[in-house]
């Protein structure tokens, strides 16, 4: 299950350039979430490990990049993380993986939510003042959101004609992906992220979708009792390991909330 959701989590966040490498699947996207740029070993492989690290610290470090690696329970071999913590790399972002059965429920659009299939400017431009993204990120963000492969859902959410809350949501093989959930902080705690994930599992539905999957911050008290609200259980974790001399923007610019 574990490997099943992270390969659909890949397409679904897909990082600029990828590389393949005995089993491990290195992302990079000029900074721009850990999760676009880190290190997934999801398959079993045949390199020595510590070979296997050295070759990806060399290759983060040859394109100016620290090295991060995405860690699950999963993750082979499984002494991986005890290895990377005698190297001096630290835990970071605990995540929570949860899903939601959408076979029982009812989800509904609500008044002054827009669902469209392509991005624009308004989505990205409310997006990024929401989130409080620099220039530059916003053109890698933009990137990254026009690399998705499979079918894509953007969602805002309007009070009064202005942009109050975005959404992501992504589809593959009956499977709803949501990403990018955001609301202004001036208009949170009043239901609009309800309305906003409700909207956006209605949409699912409609294409087919069985089951959604969301990641959220373990120390995301808010987000975590919105989804437990929405009937969301989580399905396991994942963690990053960073070397000390990971820079805070990195560590903290558009991970999941």
């Amino acid at each position: 299950m574990i490997r099943s959701i992270e390969e659909l989590s890949m397409n679904a966040w897909p990082a600029m350039r990828t590389l393949h490498y005995d089993g491990w699947v290195l992302r990079f996207a000029d900074r721009y979430t850990k999760r676009a740029n880190s290190a997934y070993p999801l398959y079993p492989s045949e390199i020595d490990v510590d070979e296997k690290i050295d070759f990806c610290e060399t290759f983060y470090r040859g394109l100016g990049l620290p090295t991060v690696f995405k860690l699950t329970a999963a993750s082979t071999p499984a002494d991986l993380d005890s290895r990377l913590t005698a190297r001096g790399y630290r835990a970071d972002s605990q995540t929570s993986v949860q899903a939601l059965d959408l076979k029982t429920g009812k989800y509904e659009i609500s008044s002054g939510i827009e669902l469209v299939s392509e991005d624009s400017e308004v989505w990205h431009a409310a997006f990024t003042r929401m989130n409080h993204i620099s220039p530059a990120r916003r053109v890698t963000h933009e990137h990254i959101l026009r690399a998705i492969l499979p079918d894509k859902c953007y969602a805002s959410l309007s009070v009064d004609g202005r942009i109050i809350g975005c959404g992501l949501g992504v589809i593959q093989a009956g499977y709803l992906g949501l990403f990018d959930i955001v609301i202004d902080a001036n208009q949170r705690r009043q239901g609009h992220g309800e309305r906003l994930m409700m909207a956006l599992l209605a949409w699912g539905v409609q294409r087919g979708a069985h089951t959604a999957y969301l990641q959220v911050m373990c120390d995301n008290e808010p987000a975590l009792r919105l989804y437990k609200e929405l009937g969301f259980e989580e399905r396991y974790q994942y963690w990053y390991k960073t070397l000390p001399e990971i820079t805070q923007e990195h560590a903290t610019q558009g991970e999941p909330v």
